[in-house]
Parts: C-alpha cells; sequence; structure tokens
C-alpha cells in the first residue's frame, strides 16, 4: 500500500502543476490538477490524446465533483448515486465555468467518485477532483503496473505505488441522462 508520506508527494506533485500515475479500478492512471491548463497540456502531450476528446475527473467523494457538475445535487439520477463509489464513469453536464480542456468543448463532464483506496486517498490529500486517465500513449495497452508506467509514459511525475481493483477493463462510461453506453 502507498504511504502517507508518497501520499502528499503525490499531492504535492499535482498542486505544482505535476503529472502523477496512481493505482485505479482497472489500470494504472494518470493525474494533474484539472484547473491547470498548463498541466493538462502537458498530460495530454504525454499520452498524444487530441484534447477534444474531454478527460474523466476522480474524486473521492460527490461534494468534490460539485464545481464541475451542472446540476443540484438533487437532480443527479438516483442510479448515478447508487453506483458511487465504484467502477462507474458517469457523462453529467458541466457546469459553466469548466474549462474547454477537460469537456473537450462539450457541455458533458466525464465524472466518476472512485472506491480505490489510492486513487480516492490522493483525492483527499490534494482536496478535490483530478484528471484520470490510462496511462498509456493513445490507441496502445494502458499501464497495469508501475513498471509499465515507466516504459510507456515516459514524463511523469511522480508513480505511486499500489494495486489496482482487478478490473479487466477500464471503468464503463454511460451517459446519465439518455442512458447510452459510451464505454461498455
Amino acid at each position: 500500500m502507498t504511504s502517507p508520506f508518497h501520499l502528499r508527494q503525490a499531492a504535492r506533485v499535482l498542486a505544482n502543476g505535476g503529472i502523477v500515475a496512481y493505482p485505479t479500478e482497472a489500470v494504472y492512471g494518470l493525474g494533474c490538477d484539472p484547473l491547470n491548463g498548463l498541466a493538462v497540456e502537458r498530460l495530454l502531450a504525454l499520452k498524444r490524446r487530441p484534447a477534444g476528446k474531454g478527460l474523466i475527473l476522480v474524486a473521492a467523494e460527490l461534494q468534490q465533483l460539485r464545481p464541475y457538475i451542472g446540476l443540484h445535487e438533487k437532480e443527479i439520477p438516483n442510479k448515478v448515486l447508487a453506483s458511487w463509489p465504484g467502477p462507474h464513469t458517469w457523462l453529467l453536464p458541466a457546469a459553466p465555468q469548466v474549462p474547454w480542456w477537460i469537456t473537450g468543448g462539450q457541455e458533458k463532464i466525464a465524472v466518476r467518485v472512485t472506491a480505490h483506496p489510492v486513487a480516492a486517498e490522493l483525492c483527499r490529500r490534494f482536496g478535490g477532483p483530478i484528471v484520470s486517465t490510462s496511462a498509456n500513449i493513445a490507441g496502445r495497452p494502458p499501464a497495469r503496473n508501475p513498471l509499465q508506467v515507466r516504459l510507456r509514459c515516459p514524463g511523469t511525475d511522480l508513480i505511486l505505488h499500489g494495486a489496482t481493483s482487478g478490473l479487466e477493463r477500464p471503468t464503463p462510461i454511460q451517459d446519465a441522462i439518455t442512458g447510452e453506453a459510451i464505454r461498455p
């Protein structure tokens, strides 16, 4: 398990505009401060991922996502709330102030309240949600351990060690309003 020291160090790296790799439900994720446009730009360049695809935000609890979601808590569908914390990413209307680099210029935002202990504690230590995208070059297999992160994502500032939760595939992404499965 990741030590409190390493979690504090990772939170400092995020706060200073760095990129952190961390275990999630299925694969290693790459994260940064979602409000730091330069950090997001650097992460997208590292992955060779187009900004127009948008990014997922992962949080330790719903309250961390409130500023990013364009619905009042009572308007969030029960199916979303019932699935959290857990390995399910939902598309919800984005709040007007959400930066375009997170939504990819779309009206919705992809969000998840994770149950993974390392990812959740990292969000708590950072004090808010972080970007969560698979640790890989776009279109290539995602990393499932720290060594694969190091080999596949040079330029990552810090790698938190820990086990993934064992899911075979990255978390499903579903539109909370239409029910459409974006990633089964």
